[in-house]
């Protein structure tokens, strides 16, 4: 049966999610064989508190330290994609993938990429059929997914813990994440389970695909190496502490060439409160496509701030719209350094208790609110500021505008 590896397309020409991807037919790549059903072994049930090492000093990185820390916390995730009916045998569609995951809590909790237990994305997506965890100590247990956050690319997985040592990796902050800063990668590369790889935190407010036509805001880009199979596994900081969940490498070979990137470690928080609760997330949306304000912009088009970001269009009939922001005039289009621009429409600098600068921002601060949430946002015009009550909609599968 051929295998079908999970990894999905590609986001650019240049961009692969790193999750899954290993396959029976390439080269230099292992997979190990799906597991027999009861096929686990167990040991002494035993809850183990991730810490740094001994002697291990304040502030430093000591990469065998993080690594004796937190590695047995680190899992591999095997998923299994059963058949459908499309072949003569009903081979087509079957396949196996490798990906990487982490134990977040003495009940069994595992978090790692949705790609990793689906395949396809959006409302097309299908779910693994059956789900195999892999403990560093080499016990294999079958794992039930309690929800996938597609947006965020985040999954939540639970294991029955009896019989078993559970290491858990302690959550950090992404938010005070910076650039130069020593990071480490743990998980299983190409199939090659328990593997460490070290680097620094490249840049911050990256923006990275999702499963949805959403992007991620506030990803962590790193030179760590982030491969296929790295996927769902965590970037840790100097003192152990998870900052994000490695989701993708962007290359032109396929392989890590320096540039990976992982989901900030507060969406991931935001998607395993609500998947532990609900079995879903559900996003705010604002509805308003937008460019960042730069110095020259600024001064071509009389722009009444500095700083914030300029409404290009709203959504027809959604939340701005309604509250009357006001998109750029799109039959006006003025071409300036190369880019298309429709002059008239609002400035926003704030939302909620939030300043927007960026896009990032923007979609960070409409991320912390719920739908049906109402929120006051600032706006200029013609020279003048005035807050604009919005009341928040549901993001839609299908958007004709990102927010």
């Amino acid at each position: 049966m051929p295998f079908r590896p999970v990894v999905v397309s590609c986001v650019l020409a240049a961009s692969l999610l790193a999750g899954c991807g290993d396959s029976a037919d390439s080269a230099n790549q292992r997979t190990a064989p799906p597991p027999r059903s009861g096929e686990t072994t167990t040991t002494q049930v035993e809850l183990v508190q991730a810490g740094q090492g001994e002697g291990e000093g304040e502030g430093a990185f000591d990469p065998r330290a993080i690594y004796e820390g937190e590695a047995p916390g680190v899992v591999t995730i095997i998923s299994v994609f059963g058949a459908d009916d499309s072949g003569p045998h009903g081979e087509s569609g079957g396949g196996e993938g490798v990906g990487s995951g982490f134990v977040i809590s003495a009940a069994g909790e595992i978090v790692t990429n949705a790609h990793v237990v689906t395949d396809g994305e959006g409302s097309d997506a299908r779910a693994a059929t059956e789900v195999f965890v892999e403990f560093a100590d080499h016990n294999k247990v079958p794992a039930k997914v309690i929800g996938h956050d597609p947006n965020a690319d985040i999954a939540l997985l639970r294991v029955e813990t009896s019989g078993l040592k559970i290491r858990t990796l302690p959550l950090g902050s992404s938010k005070d994440v910076e650039v130069g800063e020593p990071v480490a990668a743990i998980g299983s590369p190409f199939g090659e389970r328990q593997s460490l790889s070290v680097g620094v935190v490249s840049a911050i407010n990256r923006s990275i695909r999702s499963l949805t036509p959403f992007e991620i805001p506030g990803a962590i880009q790193t030179d760590a190496a982030i491969n296929p199979g790295n996927s769902g596994g965590p970037l840790v900081n100097a003192s152990g502490e998870v900052i994000g969940v490695n989701q993708q490498i962007r290359s032109t070979s396929g392989g890590g060439e320096g540039v990976g990137f992982a989901v900030p470690v507060d969406i991931v928080k935001r998607s395993i409160r609500q998947l532990r609760e609900d079995g879903e997330v559900e996003y705010a949306y604002l509805g308003v496509s937008t460019v960042e304000l730069f110095p020259q912009l600024v001064e071509r088009f009389d722009l009444p701030a500095e700083r914030g970001v300029w409404i290009q269009s709203v959504t027809s009939g959604g939340p701005a719209a309604r509250a009357g922001l006001r998109g750029g005039q799109s039959g006006d289009e003025v071409r300036f350094q190369a880019e298309s621009y429709n002059p008239g429409g609002d400035v926003v600098t704030k939302l909620g208790d939030r300043p927007i600068n960026d896009a990032d921002d923007l979609a960070l601060a409409v991320a912390r609110y719920q739908p049906g949430d109402k929120v006051q946002v600032e706006a200029w015009s013609s020279g003048k500021r005035r807050q604009v009550g919005v009341t928040l909609d549901e993001r839609p599968e299908e958007p004709g505008e990102l927010p």
